[in-house]
């Protein structure tokens, strides 16, 4: 393979990159630090300072380290030099934040959305959004994008949203352009699922981790699988649709109506603390408190989440899967007879675990790619600058 050698303005972007993030990892810091911790020259990192003072993203430090400073002076990162907005838009809720460019959120909401169609929708994301630029105090044009995660595909080649039915309205529209209009703003659509996963990994028990899958088990089925260290959506956007592994298959559904179901079936005609609705949340209260008909139902989930989790592991082999969702988070009682059944089917099981983030992993997915954008985006204009 032929290589270029790098240009002098490749060379400043990436000193200017490095210098940036070094600050905002040990902020406040002095130019000396700095320059021992990036491994760049003193010279170079001062050049690189110039551009991101002018620019905004840096301010010199208010205050300095405990110790002796030498009159050095120590500069921070400016965390305010851009914002972004995250939603998570459910069944039942949106929930929206807004993060800086350090990941703090400065504002969040959640908003009840239920039996509501696509065009309300776009009136509550828009009201959503003035009500946390409020909060926060600061200014709504700092703002630099928008991330939406949603219940359904976004086709990779038309943007337009499809398998989303939990929002009437919102199949074949181009609703992210939408979104993007109603906001003023850059605005990004992501399938929840696989910002979950995005979300687990920047803040979550997969963090830093690069080949992993995300499963989520509630009133629906979905994945996202992170392949070194990205988002893989497959040729449509489809890719971790679980609810197409089952096609054919009798008895192999873990979302709730079938563990409803499921639970129905075995309490009929047995002593047990089970009774209708028969509901998941029933189902696993009365599993702790040791009825039998209920741990065996518990135990048939935990057999059909592997189920599902197996052709995962086998086609691309990662070393960890997440669960997530409202049955997936039941860990005391699943995670151990889920490891169990795949150390029998599989020669090299994944490590399961179940998240740390819970309801908060869409939106923090959606923050964590928005941010990674709206520092694309302050780097470039610093340069256009």
């Amino acid at each position: 393979m032929v290589t270029s050698p790098a240009t002098p303005p490749l060379l400043k972007e990436l000193n200017v990159r490095a210098v940036l993030e070094t600050i905002r990892r040990s902020s406040p810091v002095s130019r000396a630090e700095v320059s021992r911790r990036a491994g760049i020259s003193k010279p170079t990192v001062s050049l690189a300072l110039d551009v991101l003072l002018a620019a905004g993203l840096v301010r010199e430090a208010a205050t300095a380290p405990d110790g002796p400073t030498y009159g050095a002076r120590f500069f921070e990162a400016v965390p305010e030099a851009g914002l972004v907005l995250g939603l998570d838009l459910g069944a039942r809720f949106l929930r929206g934040a807004l993060c800086d460019l350090n990941g703090d959120v400065r504002a969040r909401q959640d908003v009840e959305v239920a039996s509501v169609d696509a065009e309300r929708v776009l009136d509550a994301i828009v009201a959503l959004r003035t009500t946390l630029v409020d909060a926060s105090e600061l200014d709504g044009a700092l703002i630099d994008n928008a991330v939406v995660g949603i219940p359904g595909v976004v086709e990779t080649e038309t943007g337009n949203v499809s398998l989303a039915t939990n929002v009437p309205g919102l199949e074949g529209r181009a609703f992210r352009d939408e979104v993007g209009k109603r906001l003023g703003v850059t605005t990004t659509l992501e399938n929840d699922v696989n910002l979950a996963a995005l979300g687990e990994r920047w803040a979550g028990i997969a963090r830093g981790i690069d080949d992993f899958a995300f499963i989520s088990i509630g009133t629906g089925l979905g994945s996202g699988v992170v392949l070194r260290g990205e988002i893989y959506r497959g040729r449509n956007g489809a890719a971790g649709e679980l609810d197409y592994v089952r096609l054919g298959v009798d008895d192999a559904d873990p979302c709730a109506s079938a563990l409803s179901e499921l639970a129905a079936e075995r309490a009929a005609g047995r002593e047990t603390t089970l009774a209708p609705p028969y509901d998941a949340r029933g189902v696993f209260a009365a599993a702790r408190s040791g009825d039998a008909v209920a741990r065996s139902v518990v135990l048939e989930e935990a057999r059909r989440i592997a189920l599902h989790i197996a052709p995962v592991a086998a086609v691309v082999d990662v070393g960890v899967v997440v669960l997530g969702g409202g049955i997936g988070a039941n860990a005391d009682l699943l995670l151990e007879p889920v490891r169990q059944q795949l150390a029998e089917w599989l020669p090299y099981p994944p490590r399961v675990e179940v998240s740390s983030l819970g309801e908060a992993a869409v939106l923090t997915g959606a923050l964590a790619l928005g941010r990674e954008a709206a520092l694309e985006n302050v780097l470039l204009r610093s340069r256009a600058s």
